[in-house]
């Protein structure tokens, strides 16, 4: 299997890594490490995926820097030294964070022992007086390996709890006050992680699609932000260690090449598609209404804040273009606390421009959750443009605050949430790992509000506005991109990723999903005048984004239905499976930097195999079109398999 750094040479350099993944360079190297019978492996500063052949005991240990408005401050390694050996190590380096008035240097020193004995030590200095929301270790839990499984916390104040890690999303807190956790990991094999140096407590990070529990410090009853003073020293330690006998080490299963399985006995219905209308305020052009009319989307969403002026030009634009596109509107309405006057005014303007609106979904601009006082009154308005249009709410933001404090459920004909992969991780690894989460987050919420249709509104890479905040954002640095913009966006791991998640959402039962924008740096295609800072966010002017073609084969595919399937590794390779009939399609994504071989278990016939990877995207995306009248490579299976070699974050 080649490595990133052969892969970047093979794809020749910058410009190729920023069409694979959005970046000039390629993802860093990870190293891999032992701890008697544990693998692991060190990345920037953080361990990963800790595991006893091969099933994850953790998922992830590090140390992060919180800015006041809980901004992830990144950090510099510096002086790394690591000393592997076949079954310890011992890794030391510098991180420095600096940004605006944060300047915070912390050492850390990670020892593996023969005997499966990790510890981690932080010790850290304040170099400047500044403001924080929480600085220190995180260590992440895997969800598949724990959720429902017996968990034995150990408190602060010596007392030990026994419990059930949640299985569905949990909405509070699971144990606070923590000194140490301990999980089974294979029958008389426990894993205890213990904390010193801070008070720690642990969240369901599923409730941002994270895909763990995070135990972490400082506890949230704490009032933050808080000032932090030069000179000050925070230190803190993390230890890891094995309880039983560690069974024999068997080869790790990390190599074995992924299968692909599909289940047709389990069925769901395709999720309704849309977009979002596009942010930078510019019409669409008519090469744009073209290509988007080939998208056979569902609706496009619009924002309206009713107590802002310019909402009633915002509604015209958007069903001017909706109307040229032929789908119909999902109108996000904004209200104050005079709701009754907004909502006539709306009422009014429908009257005017007479749109053709698919679903009302109401906000009130002052609260997380819409709360019943102004859902009444929106049942008791919006019936007077359409009675047949349904009204829904629920969140602007996350699922955690919809798990919180659920919708009136009486009032409402549907409930919403919208996601994003980064609020606390930004490598590609990270958002790969949310996908499975976001499919937790519909299981929860069908569960919490009995089956209630869902629509996840919208689905971005980078969340739009911060809901945290606690002060104003620092202005940005110049030629730095907007905290909205990722050029992951244009990049083929972009297709990839949004292949993993209409799967995941699609499977569990949503019943509309919206993405991103229609045109700009965070739509499904580039502008005719191309990105406003091409050197930070690399696009061809009027070209499509690779995830685009994404959107195209499910709107050649709108009567059919979603087969279960699964990955083996579904951190490496995931598909989504449809059929209209006794017609098939398998879509399949490779998340990896390099070249990844892949089973597709079930086929018994020979199919046809389209490719979109670095070979082929240039064509993809200037011609898309064309691009998609080909016809695809024939392949026969064998054995009632089908083996395919994948290109680095190819969708096929």
């Amino acid at each position: 299997m080649s490595t990133s750094a052969e892969a970047a040479e093979s794809a020749g350099g910058a410009e190729s890594w920023s069409l694979l993944h959005g970046r000039p360079e390629p993802p860093p190297e990870p190293v891999p490490l032992r701890a008697g019978p544990l693998s692991l492996l060190f990345e920037e500063g953080d361990l990963k995926y800790v595991c006893l052949s091969g099933r994850e005991v953790l998922r992830r240990v590090y140390a992060a820097v919180r800015d006041h408005n809980w901004g992830t401050v990144p950090g510099r390694l510096s002086s790394l030294r690591i000393d592997s050996r076949d079954d310890s190590f011992r890794v030391v380096y510098l991180s420095e964070h600096k940004q605006h008035d944060i300047d915070f240097v912390w050492r850390g020193t990670i020892e593996g022992a023969s005997d499966g004995t990790i510890r981690f030590d932080f010790d850290g200095e304040a170099k400047s007086t500044f403001v924080r929301a929480r600085i220190g270790f995180c260590v992440l839990h895997p969800i598949r390996e724990c959720a429902g499984r017996t968990c034995i916390a150990g408190h602060a104040d010596g007392t030990i709890e026994q419990g059930l890690w949640p299985k569905l999303v949990s909405a509070t807190a699971p144990f606070k006050d923590l000194s140490f956790l301990k999980h089974e990991v294979l029958p008389g094999l426990w894993a205890k992680v213990e904390f010193q140096g801070e008070v720690f407590e642990m969240e369901d990070h599923r409730n941002w699609t994270d895909c763990s529990y995070k135990t972490f410090c400082t506890p949230l009853s704490i009032p933050y932000p808080v000032e932090v003073k030069a000179g000050a020293r925070v230190r803190q330690t993390v230890t890891l260690r094995l309880e039983g006998k560690a069974p024999e080490v068997s080869a790790e299963a990390c190599d074995a090449v992924p299968v692909i399985r599909v289940d047709a006995s389990k069925q769901s219905p395709l999720p309704a598609l849309g977009l979002g209308c596009a942010s930078h305020g510019e019409p669409l052009h008519a090469s744009e209404i073209e290509r988007l009319r080939a998208l056979r989307l569902s609706h496009l969403r619009v924002d309206l804040h009713l107590s802002q002026a310019g909402w009633e030009s915002a509604l015209r634009q958007a069903w001017s273009e909706a109307e040229a596109v032929g789908v119909r509107l999902e109108a996000a309405v904004f209200v104050s606390d005079a709701a009754a006057v907004e909502l006539k005014a709306l009422v009014e303007a429908c009257r005017r421009c007479k749109p053709a609106v698919r679903t009302w979904i109401v906000f009130h601009e002052g609260e997380k959750v819409t709360g019943a006082r102004w859902l009444k009154l929106a049942r008791e308005i919006l019936p007077a443009c359409d009675p047949g249009v349904r009204i829904g709410s629920g969140t602007n933001v996350e699922f955690v605050d919809l798990n919180r404090a659920p919708p009136p459920y009486g009032l409402i004909d549907l409930a919403c949430y919208s996601m994003s992969p980064q609020v606390h991780a930004f490598d590609n690894d990270s958002l790969v790992e949310t996908l499975e989460a976001q499919a937790e987050t519909v299981i929860s919420a069908r569960a919490l509000l009995r089956d209630l249709p869902l629509a996840i509104t919208p689905v971005t890479l980078k969340r739009r506005f911060n809901p945290d905040a606690t002060g104003p954002e620092p202005p940005l640095a110049a030629g730095e991109l907007p905290p909205q913009v990722d050029p992951r966006q244009a990049s083929l791991f972009g297709a990839a990723w949004t292949l993993g998640s209409f799967k995941r959402l699609a499977e569990s039962g949503a019943e509309s999903i919206t993405y991103y924008e229609t045109t700009g740096w965070r739509g499904v295609m580039e502008t005719r005048h191309g990105a406003p800072s091409p050197e930070r966010f690399p696009s061809i002017p009027g070209s499509v984004f690779p995830l685009y073609h994404l959107l195209a084969d499910l709107g050649e595919n709108l009567r059919a239905q979603v087969l279960a399937s699964s990955s083996s590794d579904p951190l490496r390779v995931e598909a989504l499976a449809l059929a209209d009939g006794t017609a098939h399609r398998l879509i399949v994504a490779n998340f990896r930097p390099h070249r990844q071989a892949v089973r597709i278990e079930g086929v018994r016939s020979a199919v046809r195999v389209r490719c979109l990877d670095e070979g082929s995207a240039l064509r993809a995306m200037t011609e898309p079109a064309a691009f998609r009248r080909e016809p695809g490579e024939e392949r026969t299976a064998a054995d009632g398999a089908l083996e395919l070699d994948l290109p680095p974050y190819a969708v096929i």
